[in-house]
């Protein structure tokens, strides 16, 4: 009997890892819209990059305050709450968007429906919720779910470049938030189911051969936190500079927008790549912190190379490996969460971190069209956004440092 029920348990844990997966996948296509259709919408209002830019950052920021509310959710009321209202709100979001305008009615659109109440309930609430479906292999799951932006990336891009080309971006809008509603809404049925009780917190082996056995004086919750939330900022500035502008920036260099989104796209196929594999490997291996470093570091190698590379083979293949390198930045964080903090507390505090990750998105993103109007050219923003990458490293190598001879299960 008790055989049955564990299996059971498992078959609703893949149940519920597939339809997060293809949640996040549905729901992170408002992202990419505007990245695709950012010169045609500036064009079409005659608005300079930056108010296009503006709202993909406003998305982003206002994610991150609906994030809080939406982990708070979670925590006490569990994950039925936020899916039904970011299906919702991401599926009306984009048919809104097709009948905008002026810039405030796009910057309303983007802030609060798609971002505040719609991202807010995809990346931070799913990892966080998925952790607690697999509790032995939390780093595996969470790797599997965050891939869904990564795979997004892969083929959301080339999907909206060739539906703008054929209909327009404002019926692209309209099909994609059509399509967002009648596929989000069904996975919130499956998603509001309730996880296995958690499992009692691990006590301190004093044995010296334990796993678990604690050789360091371990760091505040409240210090932990905060670094966690600092370092999210100066990775994501880095990050979202070449995904908001990597489309424009390829047209820039006098290639064809086409080559712009199959360039997008491959960095965040093997972005997809790196969350699906090797957040499962290396957080299973090292430990958050460690695969953090890891993943960050090659994040901010190759977005120096993309400040200065032109030719457009070494483009793809500089992206290709940024992709490998973001990719796995954000699903490390729930994962370091669950090792470090509190269990019970998870939603919440992974809120408070993708709130500062979706400010540091905003900055970036903002960043980029701020620094093209001025200099025509992206190259001094990814340089910026190295310089914020290495504050991310510095907070994380110091977290490492103090934490050395701590072991943590994952």
């Amino acid at each position: 009997m008790n055989h049955y029920i564990k299996d059971i348990a498992q078959h609703r844990s893949s149940i519920v890892l597939i339809a997060s997966l293809l949640f996040l996948l549905v729901g992170t296509g408002s992202i990419y819209f505007i990245v695709v259709a950012l010169k045609q919408i500036a064009n079409e209002f005659d608005w300079p990059r930056t108010v296009p830019s503006l709202a993909y950052a406003l998305q982003y920021l206002g994610a991150g305050f609906g994030g809080i509310f939406m982990g708070w959710c979670l925590d006490k009321r569990g994950m039925g709450t936020p899916a039904f209202i970011g299906g919702s709100m991401v599926g009306l979001g984009a048919i809104a968007t097709s009948f905008i305008t002026t810039q405030w009615e796009l910057f309303f659109i983007y802030g609060i429906m798609l971002g505040f109440l719609g991202r807010s309930t995809l990346f931070a609430p799913l990892t966080a919720n998925i952790t607690r479906w697999f509790e032995n292999n939390k780093s595996l799951a969470v790797g599997i779910v965050g891939s869904g932006q990564g795979i997004a990336g892969m083929i959301w891009p080339p999907v909206f470049h060739q539906l703008i080309s054929s209909i327009g971006w404002r019926q692209t809008a309209l099909v994609y938030g059509i399509f967002s509603l009648v596929t989000m809404l069904p996975l919130a049925f499956i998603l509001r189911q309730k996880p296995p009780a958690l499992s009692p917190q691990p006590t301190v082996d004093q044995s010296n051969n334990s796993r678990l056995s604690l050789q360091a004086v371990p760091q505040s919750n409240l210090k932990v936190q905060i670094s966690l939330m600092i370092a999210s900022i100066g990775c994501c500035v880095a990050m979202s500079l070449p995904l908001a502008h990597i489309v424009s920036h390829v047209s820039d260099l006098g290639y064809d927008p086409a080559r712009g989104a199959e360039v997008l796209s491959v960095m965040l196929a093997c972005s997809a790549i790196a969350s699906f594999f090797g957040v499962g490997f290396l957080g299973k291996k090292y430990g958050g912190l460690k695969a953090l470093l890891i993943f960050s570091s090659g994040q901010a190698t190759l977005l120096a190379g993309l400040a200065f590379i032109e030719n457009l083979p070494a483009v793809y293949f500089a992206a290709a490996l940024f992709g490998l390198g973001y990719g796995g930045i954000l699903p490390c964080y729930p994962v370091i969460v669950r090792e470090l903090l509190p269990a019970a507390e998870a939603g919440r505090r992974t809120g408070l971190i993708l709130l500062c990750a979706g400010f540091g998105m905003a900055i970036g993103s903002w960043l980029g069209g701020y620094i093209f109007d001025l200099t025509s050219s992206y190259q001094l923003a990814f340089i910026i956004g190295v310089a914020f990458n290495l504050g991310n490293l510095i907070i994380i190598l110091n977290l490492i440092i103090l934490n050395g001879k701590k072991k943590f299960p994952v």
